[in-house]
């Protein structure tokens, strides 16, 4: 993400805005929203939570009455609010409307949240509100507060409907479960008001921060801005629109929502542009896209999972890695593999942030500020799930979409982010010509890796294994840690193959992809470690090589399972390897490409 999410736009444009005392003049009331969390097995229990429009999109005018309002067509009333302090006490916050659907565009049923880019007039078709920006209650009071290290989130989206320049935005952020309620004194409203919002790109139009008007030096017009912005870590799940979808970490130098103020101090704490996964970009032009011809055609729902993996696979583990899957139509779709600087990438790792920001001539701002590791711990800490649609007044969306910046060739390498002409995504444009674009998100899931969604069919053919290299150290099908068969000695068995794995005490090089298991290097007599322990590790740091020789043998699948008649999901067969489908893709090895392919080969064969 390349600037504030709701710089374009700042809420309805009828004299409406956002304040930290709760107006009584409306009934606050929230659209219910049915979210589920997964059990390892699969089982998947329902909740029902609600969701609260953010408090930039609500009406404030003075406490207690209609009339005056604190501000008025993106200006401040200075009668109300001559100072930050006076404004935050005297004026309060109140929805435009007994409903989010027919003045924000935001229509919950079920567990499916539709949001439409603008609403409009119904006499006059005058468009009334643009964009909004939602977030997950887990009651009146509090956020849902989300901790997925060592989990995956898991979403139906629908975005047939967004042109170029428009953006559905599904992302974490790390506010303050309350909205600043407890912290800050000016803030009488709380989460139920939707105040507290904060993101990486510490965005200067958020109206009230840290209890106090965000009124000093405020720019009038459009893309208005205040003195102050409000700073936070930010995991971006989803921004897409039909024509490209990148998914991209931000880290922060600072836990939890904080107040920054010059462009050097806000700058200092975040990384605006983070560390994106974009297949376009990376050079995959006919992965996503609308229509037959792309991988995972945007015409159509699709099933979206992000893994949030850690070094050791447990809960305490450091971040180490973050997977993408898509699943549409019943097939399961790995993110595309892309090559930067030599080195092949599928995911998210500190290895891929590197290559990537040296292959498109970027400055790294993800790694000096903590990198997966910052961002894994402020997913420990917990962060808040925001459900928006938006457009860019400030740069027309082509960071997402087209190429940028502006000032490359499109040619270099990473400037083509997708296909949208540099002329596309001017928000006047959008509102005359789309305004009724919608977004659809549905049964949001989480749960363990492997855990929140059904294996399904086949995976697209994958190309013909290579030639396996001459049997080494490692005998047999497997993989080996390190890259290196003859000096790792820890041979992982690829699904399909004999499930042993084996450890060789008389060879100890440094293993440093295995850290689960350097206790184990100098134990006599050798030992015999749980089949795949390893695996995943290895994996995730891209290193693990080819070691077998000769064919590999694929025993028959086992006899499925009847499917149960109750609505519990049905078991994965007893031979795939992990227990699901996706799982037993997780333990496939990502070098080389061929060997991954025919290992999620296995893995279709086996799990389904």
């Amino acid at each position: 993400m390349r600037v504030t999410k709701a710089a374009a736009c700042l809420g309805l444009t009828i004299g409406l805005a956002s304040a930290q005392q709760p107006g009584t003049q409306k009934d606050n009331k929230h659209p219910s929203l049915t979210t589920s969390t997964c059990d390892a097995d699969g089982t998947c229990t329902a909740a029902q939570k609600e969701i609260a429009l953010d408090s930039n999109w609500m009406w404030v005018h003075k406490t207690g009455t209609y009339q005056p309002n604190c501000f008025d067509n993106n200006v401040w009333n200075a009668a109300m609010c001559p100072d930050p302090v006076t404004c935050a006490k005297d004026c309060a916050i109140d929805l435009a409307g007994a409903d989010y659907g027919p003045v924000y565009g935001a229509t919950a049923k079920g567990a499916a949240l539709d949001l439409q880019f603008a609403t409009l007039d119904p006499a006059s078709g005058a468009v009334n509100n643009v964009g909004s920006r939602s977030y997950l209650l887990d009651n009146e009071t509090h956020y849902t507060m989300f901790r997925l290290k060592n989990r995956e989130f898991t979403f139906d989206v629908d975005v047939s409907q967004l042109p170029c320049g428009l953006n559905g935005a599904l992302y974490f952020v790390e506010m303050s479960s309350d909205g600043g309620l407890a912290q800050y004194g000016g803030n009488n409203a709380g989460a139920k008001y939707g105040t507290g919002y904060c993101d990486a790109q510490c965005p200067h139009d958020i109206k009230f921060i840290n209890g106090e008007a965000n009124s000093l030096n405020w720019t009038e017009g459009r893309g208005a801005l205040g003195q102050y912005g409000s700073c936070c870590t930010e995991m971006d799940i989803w921004e897409a629109n039909s024509v490209a979808t990148a998914v991209t970490p931000h880290a922060c130098t600072v836990a939890g929502q904080t107040r920054c103020e010059t462009a050097a101090e806000c700058a200092a704490m975040c990384d605006t542009a983070g560390c994106d996964l974009n297949p376009y970009r990376n050079g995959n032009t006919t992965f996503f896209g609308p229509g037959a011809a792309f991988t995972v055609d945007s015409t159509k729902p699709m099933t979206v999972v992000t893994q949030f993996l850690t070094t050791d696979g447990t809960d305490a583990g450091e971040l180490s890695e973050i997977r993408r899957v898509y699943v549409q139509g019943g097939v399961t779709i790995p993110s595309p593999r892309a090559t930067l600087g030599g080195a092949s990438f599928d995911s998210i790792t500190p290895e891929f942030c590197a290559a990537k920001v040296k292959a498109f001539d970027e400055v790294d701002g993800f790694t000096p500020r903590g990198g997966l590791k910052a961002m894994g711990e402020a997913l420990d800490r917990g962060m808040v799930l925001v459900m928006s649609l938006w457009d860019d007044g400030a740069a027309h969306m082509k960071w997402l979409d087209s190429s940028y910046p502006p000032t490359k060739d499109p040619a270099a390498p990473g400037v083509a982010r997708g296909s949208c002409a540099t002329t596309a995504g001017d928000p006047a444009d959008l509102e005359k010509n789309d305004p009724l674009a919608t977004v659809k998100y549905a049964n949001i899931k989480t749960g363990p890796i492997g855990s929140t969604f059904p294996p399904v069919g086949p995976s697209p053919a994958p190309p013909p294994p290579p030639t396996p290299a001459p049997a080494g150290t490692c005998t047999g099908c497997g993989y080996n840690c390190h890259g290196n068969c003859a000096s790792c000695g820890l041979c992982n068995m690829k699904p399909g193959c004999q499930s042993e794995t084996r450890y060789d005490t008389q060879l100890a090089p440094p293993l440093s992809r295995c850290p689960r298991h350097r206790s184990y290097r100098n134990a006599h007599p050798p030992l015999l470690l749980p089949p795949r322990s390893c695996m995943g590790n290895c994996n995730g740091g891209n290193n693990a090589m080819w070691c077998g020789g000769g064919s590999t043998p694929t025993p028959a699948p086992a006899t499925p399972t009847p499917a149960p008649t109750t609505p519990t999901p049905a078991p994965a067969p007893s031979g795939c390897p992990g227990g699901s489908l996706i799982a037993c893709i997780n333990l496939c090895p990502s070098d080389p490409p061929a060997a991954y392919q025919a290992c999620v080969e296995d893995c279709t064969k086996r799990c389904t």
